[in-house]
């Protein structure tokens, strides 16, 4: 990561934080209707546009 610029590894990050599950009072206060988050991305199978 020594020649990636400041910026990409910001977008990165973003990606990196975003990509979590859905926290679990989210599933108490919706009775689990919301148990998978839509945006969710493995590294594997999708690649990013940063």
């Amino acid at each position: 990561m020594s020649k990636v610029t400041k910026g990409l590894k910001i977008r990165l990050s973003k990606a990196c934080e975003q990509n979590r599950r859905v926290p679990t009072w989210v599933m108490l206060r919706t009775k689990r209707r919301v148990v998978s988050h839509p945006k969710r991305r493995s590294w594997r199978r999708s690649t990013l546009k940063v």
